[in-house]
Parts: C-alpha cells; sequence; structure tokens
C-alpha cells in the first residue's frame, strides 16, 4: 500500500520543495537521485507524512484552480453574462444572473428542468441565461444547432416552450426531434434548416465550449451565479441559496452578474 503512494507522494514533496531548490543551484542528475533515495527511505520509516504531503499538495492544486477560474471570470464576463448569441429568459433587467450549460440528452438536466421553471415562476427579478453545452454525443450537437438557429428567429417565451418541450420529452434528443418540436411550436422552417448552417450557431457553440474549458466545466447540468460554479442537479434550495449569496455580491458590484 505504501510503496504505491511513493511515486505521487514524492511528486508532492518535490512540488512543494521546489520554491526552496529554486533558491539554490540545480542539482546534478547524481544529486537528485541520491535525494530522492533519502526522501523514499524516510517516508518508508515515516509513512504518516505521506498523507501530509498529498492534502498539502491537493490544497495548493486547489488554489491553483481557484486562481485560474477567477481569471477566467475576469476575462470572460461579457462572454459570460451578456453574449449577444445567448438564451434569456426570465427578467432581462434582472439583478441576478443564473447561467446553465446544459444538454438536450442529459437525464439530471431533465430532472432539473422542473427547477429551473419553478425559479423563473417565482422569482421576478431573476434573469437566466441557457448554454447549449452538447457534451453527450451526436444526437445532442445536432439538438443544439437547431435549439440555436431557433434562437434566431424566436422571442424568448416561444424559445421556453421549445426548450421544455424538447429537454421534458421522452426519448433520445437528436436534430430530427429537434426540428419537430420547432415545427410544433409555429418556427419558420426553410429559415430554421438555412440558419443552422449560418457561422453564428457555430460560433455559438464554440463560445460555449470554451467558456466551459476556462471555467473547468466538464458535465451537466452546471450552474454559474456570481462568481460560483454550481456542479450538478443540486436542488431548488441551493440554488436559492447561491442567488441569495449572489444578489448580496452583486449589489456590491454590478458588473459582476
Amino acid at each position: 500500500m505504501f510503496k504505491r503512494l511513493i511515486a505521487p507522494a514524492l511528486a508532492a514533496l518535490l512540488a512543494v520543495t521546489a520554491p526552496v531548490l529554486a533558491q539554490s543551484a540545480p542539482p546534478t542528475a547524481e544529486e537528485r537521485a541520491r535525494i530522492e533515495s533519502m526522501i523514499r527511505d524516510y517516508l518508508l520509516k515515516n509513512p504518516e507524512i505521506l498523507q501530509e504531503a498529498l492534502v498539502e499538495l491537493e490544497k495548493r492544486q486547489a488554489q491553483a484552480e481557484d486562481r485560474a477560474r477567477a481569471a477566467a471570470f475576469a476575462a470572460n464576463r461579457d462572454a459570460l453574462y451578456r453574449s449577444p448569441n445567448q438564451v434569456v429568459l426570465g427578467n432581462p433587467q434582472g439583478d441576478v444572473t443564473l447561467v446553465e450549460f446544459f444538454d438536450y440528452n442529459c437525464g439530471f438536466c431533465k430532472r432539473a428542468l422542473p427547477e429551473t421553471m419553478e425559479l423563473l415562476r417565482s422569482d421576478s427579478r431573476l434573469r437566466i441565461v441557457l448554454k447549449d453545452f452538447p457534451v453527450l454525443g451526436q444526437g445532442s450537437v445536432e439538438a443544439a444547432q437547431v435549439a440555436v438557429a431557433l434562437k434566431m428567429q424566436i422571442a424568448p417565451p416561444k424559445y421556453l416552450e421549445f426548450h421544455q418541450k424538447l429537454l421534458g420529452g421522452r426519448g433520445q434528443a437528436n436534430g430530427a426531434r429537434a426540428l419537430e418540436v420547432a415545427r410544433e411550436v409555429g418556427a419558420d422552417m426553410t429559415r430554421l434548416q438555412r440558419d443552422m448552417q449560418s457561422p453564428q450557431v457555430q460560433q455559438t457553440l464554440a463560445e460555449n465550449m470554451r467558456l466551459a474549458e476556462m471555467l473547468r466545466i466538464n458535465g451537466t447540468p452546471t450552474y454559474v451565479v456570481g462568481d460560483e460554479v454550481v456542479v450538478g442537479a443540486v436542488g431548488l434550495e441551493k440554488l436559492r441559496e447561491n442567488l441569495a449569496r449572489a444578489r448580496t455580491a452583486c449589489a456590491a458590484q454590478p458588473n459582476m452578474c
């Protein structure tokens, strides 16, 4: 057990001690091998330090990720909250924004849909931004292409009807099913087919993918509220708690939301 942990522990200790080593001349290959051998022997005699080193490494990695995410928020706030390509539901002038990255084939997104609708119904000051994030296969990509193109021709209330029918429906979402739902909500199908081939559709999906990568988002549903990333279908009360915190922060810094 301990021997299997030696390699990551060595990496952890070297990462922790790197700033100290950097202040002196770089060790030769022979010196480095001797240092690693000494560390290995010490760890075998004092295995409890393995956990301490790994905990410290995880802490530093988490801090680095937090710094990277904070920088991503600062650099991409407009694209995240105010992109001309996004769908905005609820109050366009709301005092707080909930951004949702979703996939039309995501079972957890389907489960969370009633919670989103309840937030829209009960919170007149809420602004919701939908970001298509099709990560569950080709059917999801096709459905997202239809959805993005549809946004170019219909008003938010009709788009919400489409969104509820497609995300809340049974079975696999794909291009054919998305087009069927678009027809049901009264889309101009000729224009829709044309707009699906437009650069704007590809640019919108590429923008969403880039934002997700920058914010370390790799699953759906994922919400962004203020400067917090909330992963998973966490439930209505948890989202309300996040929104309450964001409202306080946004009141002090309106441009952050």
